[in-house]
């Protein structure tokens, strides 16, 4: 309590000191205040601290000090006094590097945590920028409609799972308006100076002009949606070009690099002891880890395009309270044979078409192969002989570990390939529907009339689904509430929107032709992006493949020409063959031959990961990549080694 009263009479005290950083925390919606994040900052800082000295000195307590003469000649023969390391001053020289450790890591770490917000404000400034004209159509149909901008303010607000970080900003106008008593222009101007995204600020501030001139709305964000329109695609071009120096990046980092310091180690082992540790480290923990960060940095700049959440609210009435309800006797094997019934409804449609269960939801594929994966590793456990050495032990139970985790992995990756092509020729045929819808609408016809027209047309896959959809109406459900049940069975953020467009602007008005056009444009610029960034990427997703099999091919030929070469020399220099396994160095060459294995098996994991998430936006994109890879590296040190 202390502590934090000190922070917040500094922060009071200096408010210059730390304005950009509380700005930087407004415009991230970080939902902390400036002293509370501070003070998490300072402790924080020092525990971080307290674990690199606490480290360190453990470090220099188990390894001895490296011999080292310091390479100055005395040319001026001047009388420098001997120094001698004893306990003493060893003890004092951890004391004073401990000490030095624990300065460097809490203040790297505070300068961290002070950066981190702006960070934070960055990438929302970003996915704003990317998701601003849908939420501008959005704004566009309801203002089309005849609603005031409050009212579409708070509309918008509601939709937080399709129009992401943009929907977020709007809240900050309802709260002003709704809880903190401001007018809407007074609201509007507080959203303009905390916005992290200088375009939503622009167009905040022109809103505010054409609001308080009495212009046309209207006009003002039909002018809006067409230019953010146009601006998409220079967002994505940007996009594309982050992507692809983070791919070039990778490809430098986590795999050249990798490969190069193995091939040095190796050549090491050679000439002296072998560098087992380090190896290990590289393989095991630099590896992994950077790819891990590597898989974040690309997450945190990218929008979620996998799914859409969807809320629905349950409501129970209670009409007829009143009314007394007579239960009859005889009644209730009935009730409990339509429970049952209910039950094993689900159960018994799963038996008649098991696949496709899977292929609505892929995820479901983790309640078969997790518990049979977990079944062949008991397996093999149980069968697998007690070896004396751990290395040939280890030899023999990587490659099922390896099989169980393929039993994993590939099913998913191959079910959720298939959701994705139908999910991606789904969105394919949006434009050409909305097109089309618009067209009808415009000549006349209703919304329930124009999608019954739409029934007998060819728009490939998405015609079975608008049969769906005509089918809902013709047996008493609305329009709004049919195109609902079918965002929900499709789940995409494309149809999402869509959806969420068509059925808001029809609740206001039956003419939503303009809308409609509006919808079909921003659906058909959205698909030529995606195209876009597929055609781009998928160079990059090939590039990582190449780099991999060259990566496996080097390590294969260390493999198999060169240690077992060096290997011989060894054994022929000791004048006989050494029994057991062959030593490279000190090192048997088998614990070589098991790092160089792993090494390819883990890069093959998350090489594949790192191609979905660069080459199609989504980590479970990229399951199948890293199933192919394990399978190439399974084959190649098991079939071809």
């Amino acid at each position: 309590m202390q502590f934090r009263r000190f922070i917040r009479r500094r922060v009071e005290g200096d408010p210059l000191r730390y304005r950009d950083l509380h700005n930087a925390l407004v415009a991230a919606n970080m939902g902390i205040t400036l002293d509370r994040y501070l003070l998490r900052t300072f402790l924080a800082s020092g525990l971080f601290g307290l674990f690199c000295a606490a480290s360190g000195y453990l470090v220099m307590n188990l390894l001895s000090l490296p011999q080292f003469h310091i390479g100055i000649h005395n040319i001026f023969r001047l009388g420098i006094p001997a120094l001698a390391l004893t306990g003493t001053t060893v003890m004092i020289l951890q004391v004073v590097l401990t000490a030095v450790i624990f300065v460097l890591a809490a203040d790297a770490a505070y300068l961290f945590f002070l950066y981190y917000p702006s960070l934070v404000k960055k990438n929302r400034a970003t996915r704003i920028n990317l998701l601003l004209h849908n939420a501008v159509s959005y704004m566009y149909a309801l203002r089309r409609g005849g609603a005031q901008m409050v009212t579409i303010f708070r509309s918008i607000s509601e939709n937080a799972a399709i129009y992401g970080e943009v929907v977020h900003e709007f809240r900050r106008v309802v709260r002003d308006t709704d809880y903190f008593g401001y007018d809407l222009i007074t609201a509007l101007r507080n959203l303009q100076e905390t916005t992290p995204s200088e375009k939503l600020q622009e167009f905040v501030q022109d809103l505010i002009s054409v609001i308080e001139s009495g212009g046309d709305v209207l006009a003002f964000l039909e002018t809006r949606v067409r230019m953010y329109q146009e601006d998409a695609r220079f967002e994505q071009k940007t996009f594309l070009s982050t992507l692809q120096m983070a791919a070039e990046s990778y490809v430098v980092l986590f795999v050249a690099a990798p490969l190069f310091l193995i091939i040095v180690m190796v050549v090491m082992g050679f000439v002296s002891s072998a560098p087992v540790m380090q190896l290990s480290i590289v393989i095991y923990l630099l590896v992994p880890v950077g790819s891990l960060f590597f898989i974040l940095a690309i997450d945190a700049v990218s929008i979620k395009t996998e799914t859409v959440e969807k809320y629905t609210e349950a409501r129970w009435l209670h009409e007829f309270d009143d009314v007394r309800v007579d239960k009859q006797a005889g009644n209730e094997p009935l009730f409990r044979r339509l429970e049952h019934y209910d039950k094993m409804k689900a159960f018994r449609s799963f038996l008649r078409h098991p696949l496709r269960a899977f292929l609505i939801e892929p995820n479901r594929t983790f309640y078969v192969t997790v518990p049979a994966a977990l079944a062949y590793v008991l397996l093999t456990l149980l069968a697998t002989p007690a070896y004396p050495d751990l290395e040939i032990l280890i030899d023999v139970l990587d490659d099922h570990l390896i099989v169980a985790l393929l039993i994993v992995l590939l099913p998913f990756g191959i079910f959720h390939q298939l959701w994705r092509k139908k999910v991606m020729d789904l969105e394919a045929s949006i434009p050409e529907f909305l097109h089309r819808l618009s067209g009808i609408n415009q000549v006349g016809l209703t919304l329930a009339q124009a999608i019954q027209v739409l029934v007998k047309a060819d728009l490939g896959v998405l015609t079975y689904e608008i049969r769906k959809i005509q089918r809902d109406i013709d047996w008493g459900a609305s329009v709004q509430d049919a195109l609902v049940r079918f965002e929900v069975r499709i789940r995409t953020p494309t149809i999402a929107r869509v959806v969420t467009l068509i059925t808001t602007a029809s609740r206001m008005t039956g003419d939503i032709g303009e809308v409609l056009n509006i919808a079909a444009r921003d659906a058909a610029i959205s698909e030529n992006l995606k195209r876009e960034r597929r055609s781009e990427m998928f160079i990059y997703t090939a590039i990582v493949y190449l780099v991999f099999i060259v990566f496996l091919f080097v390590v294969a030929v260390i493999d198999t020409q060169f240690l077992s070469v060096l290997a011989e020399i060894n054994a022929l220099a000791a004048g006989d063959l050494v029994a057991g396994p062959v030593p490279l160095g000190n090192t048997p060459i088998i614990t070589f031959e098991r790092l160089l294995y792993h090494g390819c098996l883990i890069q093959a994991l998350f090489s594949g990961l790192i191609a979905g998430q660069m080459g199609e936006g989504s980590l479970r994109a990229g399951v199948k990549h890293a199933a192919v890879m394990l399978i190439i590296a399974l084959v190649v040190f098991t079939v071809v080694i």
